[in-house]
């Protein structure tokens, strides 16, 4: 029979994840809706995920190599990102991605972030 402290743990665990299931749901729409603004934007015109796209500037694995914030960098400020990363990928991604609506950029980020 378990003990005070493991009914405890396991209560709290329990509670813990029920107050993470809807922030992984939203973010899972999130991501949902991030694919479609990266199909919509035609963003794999430049870069490809799973084989589908242009044949270079893979974004596999991006939500390993990068945060958040260094995703959202990108989208928003990529001649910047692309100094302070001194990359050299030709042509350079345009800059116009900023001026998307926050929301839109948001899904980018967490679909780019859901790459692993």
């Amino acid at each position: 029979m378990p003990n005070r402290l493991t009914k405890r743990t396991l209560a709290v665990a329990a509670a813990v994840s029920a107050l993470m299931l809807p922030s992984l749901a939203m973010a899972g729409q999130d991501a949902k809706r991030g694919q479609q603004v990266y199909t919509a934007q035609k963003c794999q015109g430049c870069h490809n995920i799973g084989g589908k796209g242009y044949k270079t500037n893979t974004l596999d694995g991006v939500g390993k190599k990068l945060s958040a914030a260094d995703i959202r960098a990108w989208i928003v400020t990529p001649k910047a990102m692309a100094t302070k990363t001194k990359a050299t990928g030709k042509p350079p991604m345009p800059d116009r991605y900023a001026k998307l609506p926050a929301a839109d950029i948001d899904a980018l980020v967490a679909y780019m972030q859901s790459l692993k």
